[in-house]
């Protein structure tokens, strides 16, 4: 009976450790990806519109147009002006495209407005088919 039971258990085992295995990801970089941070005016009229419509959450959105990839980067709603928004990173690993950015506050020097802003960053990129990962 014990037999039974090492057999039962050895793939069990075997199937659950190559379960944990499939599910990680490499995240060695490739590849730096060259992009270009886009001002409001420049970004597709329907990628604005999904902008808009979820600036006020937190907004990882993606929009492919005439051979260039846009992702927006979004921090939700802020009570005052000031904000600023750095892409810390972009690039390539085998999976995906990895972008990185990071909120800064208003600084101490800067005049700031008690009105409600919206910070977020648009970037523009060669086209790729590849998920986009926000760290």
């Amino acid at each position: 009976m014990k037999r039974y039971y090492i057999f039962l258990a050895l793939p069990l085992c075997i199937l659950i450790l190559t379960a944990c295995a499939a599910g990680k990801t490499d995240h060695k970089k490739i590849r730096n990806i060259e992009f270009t941070v886009v001002d409001q005016e420049d970004v597709p009229d329907e990628f604005m519109a999904q902008i808009e419509e979820g600036k006020e959450g937190q907004m990882k959105l993606s929009y492919g147009d005439k051979g260039y990839l846009y992702v927006a980067r979004g921090y939700g709603v802020k009570e005052t002006s000031g904000y600023s928004i750095t892409v810390d990173q972009c690039f390539e690993t085998e999976q995906e495209i990895r972008i990185g950015t990071s909120l800064l506050g208003p600084k101490k020097e800067e005049k700031i407005l008690k009105k409600k802003t919206y910070p977020y960053v648009v970037i523009k990129m060669e086209y790729t088919d590849k998920q986009i990962e926000f760290e």
